[in-house]
Formats: C-alpha cells, sequence, structure tokens
C-alpha cells in the first residue's frame, strides 16, 4: 500500500524542480558527466531568522575534467541574505541574480536541452558560482549558507522551502524524465528551533511531518520523501489559541485564505465534558465487532477527567442505561461502568430511534459541553423505521449536543447518520467490514479528550470574508489544529484585527491577531485547492442530505474541473478522454459524439442510495473532502476515488485535471467551443507567451504536448504549433485566454 500511495502521489501531483542546486556545464558540453548524490538541508530557527545550510555531494562520472557553474534558485518573494559559498574548504565567488537577469540563463538551459523541466524556475532568482574542476572520479562537496526572515501570519511564523526532489543521477540537472539505470538522489531536511518553548505544535499545509521535543529542541522532519514546495507553519506559544493566517490572491479575482486556531497549553480544563457513549448489541455486532467495540468504550472512559461526567446506554430491541443519571468519573463510578460494559451481549434488532431519544433525554448546563458518541452497524429495524422522521426527531431533542457518530459495516443508514452528526457539530466516520471499531473510537476519544474553546465564530475582519468552510465552525480541542478555509475581498483596508470568538468557562472571550489580506500574493498556492476541496465535500454532503439539486451539481462539476479536482460529477469525463481529445481538432464531431459545452447543463450521476457499500464510501469521500487541512489529505481524498473505480488516466497539475490520449494531455476544463492557438515549444512564440503569460509555467513544465483551456480559447502546444507571433498577436492571444 504504501508504494501505491508513493506512485499515486508522483502522478497526481506537480512537484516543481526548484531550491536544490546542480551544476551546469559550459555550452558544447553534451557528454558532461558531473551527477548529483546526495543534498542535506539543515535549517536553523533563531526568533524570526532562519539560519539554512545546503550541503550537495557531486561526483564525477566521466572520462575529463568536469567543471561549469553551480547553479542554486532563490524562490520568489523569499528574502535572502548574507549567502556564502563554499567548495569543500574553499570559499567560492558567487553572484546573486534577479528574476529577470536569471530567466535569460533558465531559458537558454530549455533551448538547449529540448526540455521544459527548468520551466518553472523562470520567475525565480539565481546564485551562480563557477566551480573548480573535477577529476574523474572524485567527490566535491558544495556547501551553500543563508539567512531567510520568517514571514508572520498572524500569531504564527511561516517557513517556506522549494524543495523541488526530482533530480536523478544520471539525467543531470533536474530533468524530470527519468531514463534507464536512473536512481533518486537521497535529500534529508532537519529543521530545529532551539528555544522551542517559543512555539507550539509546528504543521505544514503542504506534507506530513514529524515533530520531536528534547528538553527545549523543537525538531521538526518530513514524514516520508520531501517535494515539491515545502510550507511548515510555527504557531508562536499562547495560553489559550494562536490565531494564524496564510493567504493566496492572483489578480483580478477575490483571494483565498487558510486560518489556523492552534490550542494553547491551558492549565487545567477549561471546559468539563458530559459524555454519552451509545452503543448498538444487536444481534449483528457479534463476535469481533462487540468485542472491539466493549474494548472502545473503555478507552473512551479512560480519556475522562475528574471534573467530566459520563453516561452509557446500549440497543438492540430495547435501550438500556448503566444509569439514569450522569456518572461522574471518580474510581469507584469507572470500575462499575467497566464492569457493565464487559457483560454487554449481542443480540435482537435494532432501536435507533429509541437509542438517540434516551442520548439527548438529559440536558447539560452551559459551563459543559454535551457530547454523544453513537455507534451501530445497522439500520433501524425496531420502533420507527423512517430516517427522515428519526432524524428530524433527533434534531428537535438535541439541543447543544455535539454528536460523533460511527457507522461500521455497509447496513448502515448513511443519511440519518451523517444528518444527526452535521446539525451536532460533529463527523460521522465510516468503518469498513475487516477494519477496527476499537480503533477508530479511540482515536475520537484521544481527540476529544481536552476541549478548549466552544461555540466558535469568525467575529471580525478587516475585509470581507465569504465561502467559508467548515460553514459552522466546530470545537476546538487540546492538540489539533482547527483549520478553516475562505474567500475575501479587499476594499480600501487590507489589514487590522482578526477576531475570533468562543465559549469557556461558561463565558464568551475573544481572541485577536493583526492580520494582513494583501491584493497580490503568489505564493502559498495550494490554499485555492483545498479549499475547494472543502467545498465539493459540503456541497455532496448538501446533496446527499436534501436530494438532487441541479444548480449544486453543476456548482461541484464547475469546481471540480476549475481546480483540477475528482468528484462523482467529473469522473464521467476521465473515463472518456477520446471524446475530450476528439474537441481538439473536430468540434463539431465531438458534440455529434456527445460532448458537452460547458456553458450547458451537464446531467449528474445518479445519488446513491442510502446504505450499502457504495453509499458507505460516498459517504466517506465526502466526509474527507470536508476535513482536508494538507495536500497529503488531499491525495488521500483523490486516492479514495480512484479506489472506487470511477476514474482512467488522468493528472492534477497545478490545480487543472487532464487526460492523456494518443499522446497529448487535454485539460478537462476545454471544450467544442473554444478556439484552439497552437504554439511550437521551444520556440521564439513559446517564451514570449511564457513571459506575458507566466500561469502557464507548470503545465509546460509537465508536459510536452498539452491542451491548456481558457476562457476565450485554448491553447496547445505541439511541432505543428506557431514558431513567432507578433507582439500585438501574442497580446490577443493572452487576452483571450484570460478572458479580460
Amino acid at each position: 500500500m504504501r508504494t501505491f500511495w508513493m506512485l499515486l502521489a508522483a502522478s497526481l501531483v506537480s512537484a516543481p524542480v526548484a531550491a536544490q542546486g546542480w551544476i551546469e556545464p559550459p555550452p558544447g558540453h553534451p557528454d558532461f558527466g558531473v551527477r548529483k548524490t546526495r543534498t542535506v538541508v539543515s535549517v536553523r530557527v533563531d526568533g524570526r531568522i532562519a539560519n539554512v545550510e545546503v550541503e550537495e555531494w557531486f561526483q564525477n562520472r566521466g572520462g575529463g575534467l568536469g567543471e561549469g557553474d553551480y547553479l542554486y534558485p532563490l524562490p520568489g518573494e523569499v528574502v535572502f541574505s548574507n549567502f556564502s559559498l563554499f567548495q569543500g574548504d574553499q570559499e567560492l565567488r558567487g553572484e546573486t541574480m534577479d528574476a529577470n537577469e536569471a530567466r535569460t540563463i533558465y531559458e537558454a538551459i530549455v533551448r538547449r536541452k529540448k526540455d521544459p523541466a527548468l520551466i518553472e524556475l523562470v520567475g525565480h532568482g539565481l546564485i551562480r558560482a563557477r566551480v573548480f574542476p573535477i577529476n574523474p572520479g572524485d567527490t566535491r562537496k558544495i556547501t551553500l549558507r543563508y539567512t531567510q526572515l520568517l514571514a508572520r501570519a498572524g500569531d504564527a511564523l511561516q517557513f517556506r522551502y522549494a524543495a523541488g526532489g526530482r533530480y536523478r543521477v544520471g539525467t543531470g540537472e533536474g530533468s524530470r524524465r527519468p531514463q534507464r539505470g536512473d536512481t533518486e538522489v537521497p535529500f534529508v531536511f532537519t529543521l530545529r528551533a532551539e528555544e522551542g518553548s517559543t512555539f507550539g505544535e509546528p504543521f505544514s499545509p503542504t506534507h506530513e511531518v514529524r515533530v520531536s521535543r528534547s528538553g527545549d529542541r523543537l525538531t521538526v522532519r518530513p514524514d516520508g520523501e520531501l517535494r515539491g514546495d515545502f510550507s511548515l507553519i510555527l504557531p508562536l506559544a499562547r495560553p489559550v489559541v494562536g490565531i494564524s493566517l496564510v493567504t493566496h490572491r492572483e489578480p483580478g479575482e477575490d483571494g483565498y485564505f487558510m486560518l489556523t486556531l492552534s490550542p494553547g497549553e491551558a492549565s487545567g480544563r477549561a471546559l468539563p465534558r458530559d459524555v454519552t457513549a451509545v452503543i448498538d448489541v444487536s444481534g449483528s455486532m457479534s463476535g469481533a465487532k462487540i468485542e472491539q467495540a466493549r474494548e472502545a468504550l473503555h478507552q473512551l472512559l479512560n480519556s475522562l477527567g475528574p471534573a467530566d461526567r459520563f453516561r452509557l446506554v446500549a440497543f438492540s430491541n430495547r435501550v438500556r442505561v448503566y444509569r439514569t443519571d450522569w456518572s461522574s468519573a471518580g474510581a469507584g463510578q469507572l470500575a462499575r461502568a467497566r464492569e457493565w460494559i464487559d457483560g454487554l451481549q449481542a443480540n435482537g434488532g435494532t432501536n435507533i430511534e429509541g437509542a438517540l431519544g434516551e442520548a439527548f433525554r438529559l440536558q447539560s448546563p452551559e459551563r459543559r459541553l454535551p457530547i454523544v458518541v453513537f455507534l451501530t452497524d445497522g439500520l433501524p429495524s425496531v420502533g420507527e423505521r423512517n430516517p427522515e422522521r428519526i432524524a428530524e426527531q433527533a434534531e428537535r431533542d438535541r439541543g447543544d449536543t455535539r454528536v460523533f457518530a460511527f457507522g461500521v459495516g455497509y447496513d448502515v443508514n448513511t443519511y440519518l447518520l451523517d444528518r444527526v452528526s452535521a446539525a451536532g457539530r460533529g463527523t460521522t466516520e465510516y468503518v469498513e467490514p475487516g477494519e477496527d471499531v476499537e480503533q477508530a473510537l479511540s482515536t475520537l476519544a484521544t481527540k476529544i479528550r481536552h476541549p478548549v474553546l466552544a461555540d466558535l465564530s469568525i467575529d471580525r475582519a478587516p475585509v470581507e470574508l465569504a465561502d467559508i468552510y467548515p460553514s459552522t465552525l466546530p470545537d476546538l480541542f487540546q492538540g489539533e489544529e482547527l483549520v478553516v478555509f475562505g474567500r475575501y475581498q479587499t476594499r480600501n483596508r487590507r489589514s487590522g484585527d482578526l477576531a475570533i470568538l468562543g465559549r469557556r468557562n461558561g463565558r464568551q472571550e475573544r481572541f485577536t491577531t493583526r492580520a494582513a489580506f494583501p491584493a497580490h500574493r503568489s505564493v502559498d498556492e495550494y490554499i485555492p485547492r483545498l479549499w475547494a476541496s472543502r467545498k465539493i465535500g459540503e456541497l455532496t454532503r448538501e446533496i446527499r442530505l436534501h436530494g438532487p439539486n441541479a444548480e449544486l451539481e453543476r456548482e461541484i462539476r464547475e469546481t471540480a474541473l476549475r481546480y483540477g479536482l475528482l468528484s462523482d460529477y467529473t469522473s464521467y469525463l476521465v473515463q472518456e478522454p477520446e471524446v475530450m481529445a476528439t474537441g481538439v481538432t473536430r468540434p463539431e464531431e465531438a458534440n455529434r459524439l456527445g460532448f458537452e459545452d460547458r456553458r450547458r447543463p451537464v446531467s449528474a450521476p445518479a445519488p446513491a442510495d442510502a446504505f450499502g457499500a457504495a453509499a458507505v464510501r460516498q459517504a466517506e469521500a465526502s466526509r474527507m473532502r470536508r476535513e482536508v487541512k494538507s495536500q497529503a489529505d488531499m491525495l488521500e481524498a483523490d486516492e479514495e476515488m480512484l479506489q472506487r473505480g470511477h476514474f482512467g488516466q488522468s493528472r492534477h497539475v497545478a490545480g487543472r485535471l487532464f487526460v492523456e490520449k494518443d499522446g497529448v494531455w487535454i485539460d478537462l476544463r476545454h471544450d467544442a467551443s473554444l478556439r484552439v492557438v497552437t504554439i511550437e515549444p521551444f520556440s521564439e512564440a513559446y517564451f514570449a507567451l511564457l513571459q506575458q503569460a507566466p500561469e502557464l509555467e507548470a503545465y509546460l513544465e509537465e508536459f510536452d504536448a498539452v491542451l491548456i483551456a481558457g476562457e476565450r480559447i485554448s491553447i496547445r502546444v505541439a511541432p505543428d504549433g506557431e514558431s513567432r507571433m507578433s507582439a500585438s498577436t501574442l497580446r490577443g492571444v493572452v487576452r483571450e485566454f484570460r478572458g479580460r
């Protein structure tokens, strides 16, 4: 499974060639034999300064002297200073170039090699130094040291690094095309902060990371291979909650933001809990499931603190309770509750109506946080059996109770469980046959162990915020960040106080930070796709809970196509790439075959039933989309869609979805109504287009032959294209592509 995951990540994500350096041979040396063998990056954080050391080893595997220039790209908008460069112990004389100066060098390499692997570096700065000749068989180490000012992101600092990761032995300076015998170059990355108590728990919206502490030292390492642009958020330690804000905004569009609330080290429990555990003990739970459920309940009792109270409810044909009232989490009550749990046996039918009625029978005072954990593996078979009526009654009875539901197996009503948990600021997780019930429930028990703030809302912002997901903020628990995505519009004001409201100890409190919402910010380009994933998950749940809706279905499809995401409403397009490809040169034939103009409504697939394997997997896919926090989460959601079998050969690049047909990768946003302009690769027109439309860089870096959809025209890159264009013609192409 790990191998599949690595292959999936490599195929779906465009990992840019960037910050690691390479040695570029002098012009006219095609048999250059110097190859990189290893890279080690060490970062030391001191206050707001990151001291970066890059060590790279190169070996001459050719027959003659190896010499050339060491080139190290500087990612845009990152402030570097005080750089020094060494070959072994001897200092090199290096020069820095801005993005305009560096462009000529990058384009010259791409032209000479007929390989677009370095296109994405156009727009980056550059450090260049001539390295001493390397004798055949010798290995030399290049060391680069520089400092980087960490950007402030509300109550956090942000570190960014362009990791690249596609350098291969045998292909020279970063080619993305592997050749026979090529191997990956080992890459080690470590970030340390000696004054680690300054920071809360670091997290990355782009990669999974491992965080460790030893004394006051904080260490962060990637969990697995580091590829592409790496972003790390270092929350500043706050007593209750820290607020961080990262934004992205393209010219002429509303901006995107990622708001993260990081719980601090609260002294003592801020919100005591009233926890009600409701477990299905019908006959279908017999065997391993009831044993796992008992152990899961024990884990839940272990998570209770001295100020918490609890109730235990078991249901089959009838509903049984451990006690009719709340029980304190003292040693005596817990011991007796464990004996009651161990005596549970599985038999009879499934009275969900009665179980939910008992779960919500007792109300909690405002100073406590009421939580219901509901677990079932069956459809209602006793009492009220209509899911709609059961859900309506539960919503009337719920009050302020948070509901976390678990559906075990495929014979559960996903509509009922999702509706109850959605109304209760919680989630439903589905445990497929063969998976461990105990593990799923114990993970939740750990997550909700220490509530920090309840009834959260965004109280004030210096700009207009919209399309926020989740639309209703869940509670904040110790040990887990709450991540919110949304859009913003700026008027005259672009910075000011951002305030969050929340309830603690029965009182409402406000937490503020200084926040900036810029008019243009090209970095952190992962934010729009994460926002779009959340939106698709929310809209999909709306359709599942409230029935088919042509407007929502169209919105899901358009969002998925624009941001290059998989959904139930784009899968049929991926299955028929030949229809898409036909639209490249013969739009009339494409229409005859059924290819839809995207300006017309498109029929959506029928929604799944409320129960069964397909319904459970659809509900779980929707949940994963709604809860993404990072690019790694988004890949996992895509993997879930792929495993459901809806998709053919496809690839994500820079927020778009492409399918391959006869060697051409076709943007799914293209339709037969768009005129196609064809450009010859690596020609004068090709590089002039890149300079005027830098948004095309990621696609041209990834594909040799590609069709990219614009607003009024599509741009195709192929050998039969135009090699030269007048300046006015080119400006018109870019204007038509952008639609403005």
